[in-house]
């Protein structure tokens, strides 16, 4: 069993909540966009990061996470990259490999829209935590958490942080 802390476009902020909301998960996986390397750091110093680098990301966290992983976690095939798209309208590279490679459980970012859904076509769940930092056009910022027993997604927690608005 592993406890799973999910987060995506942060852009170079990281709202101290998150680390109280995170203190009992194994890992932290981040979906890109982290805006700098401070963020990496900070939670990478918290606990194990997994993370992919995002559009808005430089040279510095391109160096230090790829641009998508592939990982068995639990029994669960996991696929990450930042854009992704949704289950009927996948971004092209990212259905390209969802079909080569069939993960059970397939994570992005980049839209800033929080969903998770079932992709009863390819046999996935999937999942976009929405934005957990103040930069772009989401209304809240969101962050998920979950656990992996058994190849099996469960106890899955939406966690609101506040709205994007109300952080100076």
């Amino acid at each position: 069993m592993i406890r799973i802390g999910l987060l995506s476009d942060t852009h170079g902020f990281l709202d101290p909540k998150i680390f109280n909301h995170f203190k009992e998960c194994d890992e932290i996986w981040h979906a890109g966009d982290f805006g700098n390397q401070e963020v990496s750091d900070q939670l990478s110093s918290f606990l194990k990061l997994r993370g992919v680098y995002g559009n808005i990301d430089g040279k510095e966290i391109r160096q230090i996470h790829p641009a998508e992983q592939h990982f068995l976690c639990e029994g669960i095939k996991v696929y990450m990259t930042h854009i992704g798209g949704y289950p009927g309208s996948y971004f092209p590279e990212a259905g390209k490999k969802i079909k080569s490679g069939m993960p059970g459980l397939f994570i992005c970012g980049h839209s800033h829209i929080l969903k998770v859904m079932e992709d009863k076509k390819y046999h996935l769940l999937h999942m976009n935590p929405g934005a957990a930092g103040k930069h772009g056009f989401h209304k809240f910022r969101t962050i998920l958490r979950f656990t992996i027993m058994k190849d099996k997604v469960t106890d899955l927690e939406v966690i609101e942080l506040g709205l994007r608005a109300s952080i100076d």
